[in-house]
């Protein structure tokens, strides 16, 4: 446990709220899709089987952090799930980790077939671009923003980003990595998409270019905790909470923290992560408590 600044601000009730707005805005656009083929079936069962939602929140609260709102970055945030859940629908495929279940659910190649799966995983990723680009259209004055976003987001995203990441990790099965080796491979694998959502959300709500420097800092931090949550959470994690298997890293000889550095030097490391991550908010009023509880959050979850 480590000392949060926010520790007296509900998080509980402000990720209930935020996860509402989200998958209301997910659900929107998905009810308004005029196909109501199989792959749409299979991408709103993907999408809405009860993810933490954390980058989309990231977004929403980053944007707080500086003065914006929630409304103003809704389609980022539900993009970034878009982007988020595709790449959990490619990474379930059997060709990929072969898992069975997802957020307690079997995963969509189970549920519907493997092609529809990668088929619905595009389709994510082209829905979120579409969502992206199109606020363009109705939001002229802030046009150029918009297009940095697109932009970062389809970057980290891409081959020099998470699927980059994705690569090493199948790449490096069964090699022991060094920690620098670990640490590069999920900046890209977990941590890009995450500075993206706290970019997009930092800019969009008008932050200035110190706040967003300094917000940076904390998007980097907290995507490598965690990585080192998830690493901690395969081995000790409560399969029954988690909603997939645990034990499956070392099954597969993968590399990772607790693997490296042992299982209890993991969570010291991690606590380490958190606390940079929360010297990078020391100059930010009491609208970035949300990003301080998250920050915390992300170490002590169980899931």
């Amino acid at each position: 446990m480590i000392k949060n600044p926010a520790s007296s601000f509900d998080l509980n009730s402000y990720l209930i709220s935020k996860r509402k707005k989200v998958n209301a805005f997910i659900n929107e656009i998905l009810n308004n899709t005029v196909n109501s083929s199989r792959i749409v079936q299979a991408m709103h069962y993907s999408l809405m089987a009860g993810g933490k939602r954390v980058r989309p929140i990231l977004c929403i609260a980053a944007s707080e952090a500086v003065g914006g709102n929630a409304d103003d970055v809704l389609p980022a945030a539900c993009a970034l799930e878009m982007i988020h859940t595709y790449s959990l629908i490619h990474d379930d495929l059997p060709a990929m980790d072969n898992d069975d279940l997802r957020r307690g659910k079997p995963t969509c190649h189970i549920a519907f077939d493997e092609a529809t799966a990668i088929l619905a995983g595009d389709a994510l990723l082209t829905l979120a671009l579409r969502i992206l680009s199109s606020i363009n259209l109705i939001n002229e004055k802030n046009s150029s923003n918009w297009l940095r976003v697109v932009h970062r987001i389809s970057f980290a995203a891409g081959h020099n980003g998470m699927i980059e990441g994705q690569m090493r990790d199948i790449a490096s099965e069964g090699t022991l990595l060094s920690l620098e080796e670990l640490e590069n491979m999920h900046s890209l694998k977990t941590g890009a998409l995450i500075e993206a959502a706290i970019f997009s959300g930092a800019l969009l709500g008008g932050g200035s270019p110190r706040q967003i420097d300094q917000l940076e800092i904390y998007a980097k931090n907290i995507g490598l905790a965690f990585q080192v949550a998830d690493d901690i959470l395969n081995v000790e994690g409560d399969p029954a909470v988690m909603g997939k298997a645990a034990g499956t890293d070392n099954a597969r000889g993968k590399s990772t923290y607790p693997s490296i550095m042992g299982l209890n030097e993991s969570k010291e490391f991690a606590k380490k992560i958190v606390r940079n991550a929360l010297q990078a908010l020391d100059d930010f009023d009491n609208k970035s408590d949300p990003l301080s509880a998250i920050a915390c959050y992300i170490i002590e979850r169980k899931k």
